[in-house]
């Protein structure tokens, strides 16, 4: 609250900066010592100076400052950050009445789009899981973020600003009278399809050209520019003080925009197009998560914990795999299929183009776009997870289309072995292929993988830190040996693959993925003369018996304030299974004990 409006920027600034690397303990600390305080009364001061003639901006350096207007970015994005991070802060935000002052600076969006995308960050946080806001929302606020979202400019940053309003709108769903819901979805749909439809790797070399040549352009007048920005044309009169607005007077001070990073375009362009794709894929998941299922309905559907949206289209050369809605009503459904929302989602789980990621790697400004590109792939592969988790097999085009589905998430993996070391792309791939492997092996439809890649993708994931990574390779073994038990002359492989399960069993430090290697174990050895026939060889039934004490006694020790209830009621399942499985093999009189 400095008189000095450089220095406001320049403060708020700097707690956006830590709010933002400092995570929820800095955020934390910023609320239980009162920044909500001076940030709320900030928020509202500058919000009613916003379009005070005496704020206009002034011309620079060759560059339009607007004083108020840089606060407020400065300001909504360290409100985001606090709010997304701490309750108290959401509280504050509710009880404060700070949407109306934010929804004032969304109106400056046909001239200031990066303070525009900053207001709709926050309305995104803010909206999620806040029913309190919700009544707040009225027919201005909706006319709002309508008015934003259909407008037409072309530019990546407006695409980035419509889907994170379009983000919003979802959020505040319940607030659309029904009769509009569809053409309301229709419209958020449209947007994201518009936002996946984009090449990213084409647009990166686009971008990455037009800056060359700007650059080349701006040699030749860089030096005649430099010497008429004397210093008299940036210094600021006394006269040019503000009128008194409330809470005090702002008094202008010289620029100080040359601390500021380099203006770069193209590179924004590029990263507002990527961020959009990113969001809209996020946004999608929590479509599909949005309903509640019942009991049953989690039982049907497995462990998936996204799902309920569903979705048309192909991978396998433009044709083939055919998705549809299960959920939503026909209306839904019909805008969801009419916008191409599946194909493009399948598009994006493929690697990033190699000439853009080599303009990345060899450019140091742009080679922070490679983590973008690669979040964009691994958000579309959990997207691609939810649609197999929700879907029946005749509505993803039959046995074909899943089989070339099961091609296309094997090349990924195994095409760059250096890739089963990235956590992140080994966690959302394993978790798409053991979707499908799931419902491949629901309808007895032969997989594509030869147990020699399976062991492979096992060997490297388990080694993984990531334990939603190991669980999924443990699973993924659980369902292809358990499918192989079916076959001839199968006994050599489920083998190698009980051999594999029994050591994760034994050895795993997660109880969790201990157990979900003893579930795997189980549907493995269930049944068949293969899998009895490998029991016997690798001394399944002897092995269990003297592990079963163990995992109790690691359940009684390892269990409390180690894993959630939700873990705990598996595991407990997995113990009792483990005894019945274990009973079950002594029948078989197989085995000596």
């Amino acid at each position: 609250m400095d008189h000095s409006l450089a220095v406001r920027e320049t403060a708020a600034g700097a707690l956006r900066n830590l709010s933002a690397c400092g995570g929820f303990d800095v955020c934390d600390d910023m609320v239980t010592n009162d920044i909500m305080t001076p940030l709320v009364a900030l928020l509202k001061e500058c919000s009613t100076g916003l379009d005070a003639d005496q704020l206009s901006p002034k011309k620079c350096r060759g560059m339009n400052k607007n004083y108020i207007e840089d606060i407020a970015n400065e300001a909504i994005n360290l409100l985001w950050n606090i709010c997304e991070c701490n309750s108290t802060a959401l509280y504050i935000f509710n009880k404060e009445g700070c949407l109306e002052a934010v929804l004032h600076y969304m109106k400056k969006f046909a001239t200031n789009v990066d303070l525009a995308i900053s207001v709709a960050n926050c309305l995104q946080a803010v909206t999620e899981d806040n029913p309190d806001l919700l009544s707040s929302f009225n027919a201005s606020a909706q006319q709002i973020l309508e008015t934003v979202m259909l407008c037409p400019e072309s530019t990546m940053k407006h695409i980035l600003l419509r889907t994170l309003i379009a983000g919003t709108i979802w959020n505040i769903k319940d607030t659309i009278p029904p009769g509009s819901l569809g053409s309301t979805v229709n419209a958020i749909l449209k947007i994201f399809s518009e936002s996946l439809a984009m090449d990213a790797g084409e647009t990166i070399i686009h971008m990455n050209e037009a800056e060359k040549n700007r650059l080349k352009l701006a040699v030749e007048a860089e030096t005649e520019e430099n010497m008429s920005d004397t210093p008299e044309n940036c210094v600021l009169s006394e006269d040019d003080n503000m009128e008194e607005i409330p809470k005090g007077k702002l008094r202008r001070e010289n620029d100080i925009s040359d601390l500021l990073p380099s203006d770069k375009w193209e590179l924004k362009e590029v990263t507002a197009l990527l961020t959009a794709q990113q969001t809209a894929l996020e946004i999608i998941v929590n479509m599909c998560c949005s309903e509640d299922p019942s009991d049953d309905e989690w039982e049907e559907h497995s462990s998936s914990d996204e799902s309920d949206l569903f979705m048309e289209n192909s991978y396998n050369e433009g044709s083939g795999l055919l998705l549809s809605p299960l959920c939503l009503s026909d209306e839904v459904n019909s805008a969801f299929l009419n916008n191409l929302i599946p194909k493009k989602i399948l598009e994006k789980t493929a690697f990033p183009n190699s000439v853009a990621l080599d303009i990345c790697m060899h450019n140091p400004s742009w080679k922070p776009l490679i983590k973008k590109l690669n979040a964009v792939q691994c958000r579309a592969l959990t997207c691609l997870q939810s649609i197999l988790l929700v879907s029946d097999v005749d509505c993803l085009g039959g046995a074909s289309a899943l089989q070339s589905l099961a091609q296309h998430l094997s090349q990924l993996i195994f095409s760059k072995t250096e890739l089963l070391t990235d956590t992140e792309f080994l966690e959302a791939v394993t978790s798409a292929l053991r979707a499908l492997l799931q419902t491949m092996a629901s309808k007895n439809i032969s997989q594509c993988m030869t147990p020699e890649q399976l062991l492979t993708l096992c060997e490297a994931g388990i080694q993984s830190s990531n334990g939603s990574v190991r669980v999924n390779v443990v699973s993924i073994l659980g369902i292809s040996g358990s499918v192989l038990a079916k076959g001839q002359d199968t006994a050599e492989t489920l083998k190698m693959i009980g051999k594999f399960l029994l050591e994760v069993a034994m050895k795993e430090s997660s109880l969790v993925v201990a157990g979900e290697a003893l579930d795997a174990l189980f549907d493995v050895f269930a049944d068949g003369k293969e899998a009895e026939k490998a029991a016997l060889q690798i001394k399944l039934l002897p092995t269990l018996k003297e592990f079963q004490p163990v995992f109790r006694m690691r359940m009684r020790k390892e269990g409390r304030g180690q894993y959630s209830t939700d873990q705990l009621c598996v595991l407990d399942n997995v113990k009792m299974n483990l005894r019945r499985f274990i009973a079950y093999q002594e029948t078989l009189g197989k085995t000596p004990t």
